[in-house]
C-alpha cells in the first residue's frame, strides 16, 4: 500500500446528540456555531466532519432537514472536508427521522450504528445542580430505559437506500465485538464492500468499556473478520479516555476521531473550547510519533469515497 494511504485520518464530531447545553458553554448548538467549530476544525486537520443538528431555540437534538441546510452548504463551500450526516441520530427518533436528511443530501460518508443496544449517560444528570433548559434533565435521565434501535433490517434498509441508491459510503459504528460480526453478515450478503471504515468505540455506558485491552480485542477481531487490508480502523474514545485511547489506536495503525460529541474535555478538569482545540491537540499527539495527517483527499483515496463534487447539497 502506498505511503500516502497509510498517513492517519481524524474525524471530528462536532455537536452530536449526547452532550447538552448544561455540560458545556462550548457546545455548539445554533447552525452557526456548528458551522464555524466544524471550519474550525477542518483548518485545523479534520479530514471527516461528523454532523448531528440542534434546535437553535434550546439545544435540543433535531433531524430537521431546514436546520442541517442552515450549516451544511456553509461548511462545503468553506472547507475541502468529507461531510459525514448522522443517521443514528438520537434515541427519541425514528429511522425515517433519521434518514430525512441523508436521503435529501446524499453525502459521500454516513454514519451507521451496527446494532441495537442500551445507549446511556443518565449518571451524568446527578453532576448537574443547574439546568439551563427544561428538556435536558429528564432528557438524560430517561435514557436509562431507551435502547437506541438499529434491527438487522433497519441496517439493511440503509444500506440500500443510502449505500446502493446514492453512493454513500460509510463510517461503520461499532460499539461492541457483536457488531463487528454483524458488519461480517453484511459483507457476507454482499451488502457491504471494501474499504470498510470501522469506528471502533469504547467507554459508552451500554458498550465496551475504555480498557486498553478491548482496543486490541477489537482491532483483531476485525483482522480475522475482514483482513488488515480490507477496511480501516478508526479508534473513539468517551469522555477522558478520549486521548489516551486514540493515542494507542494510532500507535496501531489505525486513525482517530475527536469533537465535542464524543468529549467535552481537553485535559483533567479543562473544557475544550472548541472541537478545533482537540484536533489541534491529537495533531500534535500524532506528529510527535512520526505519524502523517491525511488530508481530505487523501482520506477520499483512502476510503474510495465518490466525492464532493457527487453530493447533492
Amino acid at each position: 500500500m502506498e505511503s500516502t494511504l497509510n498517513k492517519v485520518i481524524i474525524s471530528c464530531a462536532v455537536t452530536g446528540s449526547v452532550h447538552t447545553p448544561s455540560m458545556s458553554p462550548y457546545l455548539p448548538l445554533t447552525p452557526d456555531d456548528i458551522a464555524l467549530q466544524s471550519i474550525e476544525a477542518a483548518e485545523a486537520g479534520a479530514a471527516i466532519l461528523h454532523l448531528h443538528a440542534r434546535n437553535p431555540a434550546d439545544g435540543s437534538p433535531t433531524a430537521d432537514p431546514k436546520v442541517f441546510d442552515q450549516f451544511v452548504p456553509r461548511i462545503k463551500a468553506a472547507t475541502d472536508a468529507v461531510i459525514n450526516i448522522t443517521t443514528g441520530g438520537s434515541t427519541r427518533m425514528t429511522l425515517e427521522e433519521r434518514l430525512a436528511y441523508p436521503l435529501q443530501a446524499k453525502p459521500e460518508m454516513c454514519s451507521l450504528n451496527m446494532g441495537s443496544m442500551n445507549f446511556s449517560i443518565h449518571p451524568a444528570a446527578n453532576k448537574i445542580q443547574e439546568w439551563r433548559h427544561g428538556w435536558e434533565k429528564p432528557y438524560i435521565e430517561g435514557m436509562e430505559d431507551l435502547i437506541f434501535r438499529n434491527t438487522f433490517r433497519d441496517i439493511k434498509h440503509i444500506l440500500k437506500r443510502l449505500g446502493e441508491d446514492c453512493g454513500t459510503r460509510f463510517e461503520f459504528e461499532c460499539y461492541d465485538v457483536g457488531h463487528l460480526y454483524n458488519l461480517a453478515h453484511f459483507v457476507d450478503e454482499g451488502l457491504v464492500q471494501g474499504p470498510l471504515f470501522i469506528q471502533s468505540i469504547f467507554g459508552i455506558l451500554g458498550g465496551l468499556g475504555p480498557d486498553p485491552e478491548n482496543l486490541y480485542v477489537m482491532k483483531s477481531t476485525a483482522d480475522r473478520l475482514f483482513g488488515r487490508d480490507g477496511y480501516r480502523f478508526s479508534v473513539l474514545g468517551a469522555g477522558r479516555h478520549q486521548m489516551s485511547l486514540l493515542t494507542m489506536g494510532a500507535v496501531m495503525g489505525g486513525n482517530v476521531r475527536v469533537g465535542l460529541e464524543d468529549s467535552l474535555y481537553l485535559g483533567k478538569g479543562q473544557l475544550a473550547h472548541s472541537c478545533a482545540d482537540q484536533v489541534r491537540k491529537i495533531r500534535r499527539i500524532l506528529e510527535e510519533l512520526s505519524l502523517e495527517v491525511a488530508t481530505p483527499a487523501e482520506a477520499r483515496t483512502m476510503l474510495d469515497l465518490k466525492g464532493a463534487h457527487a453530493v447533492a447539497f
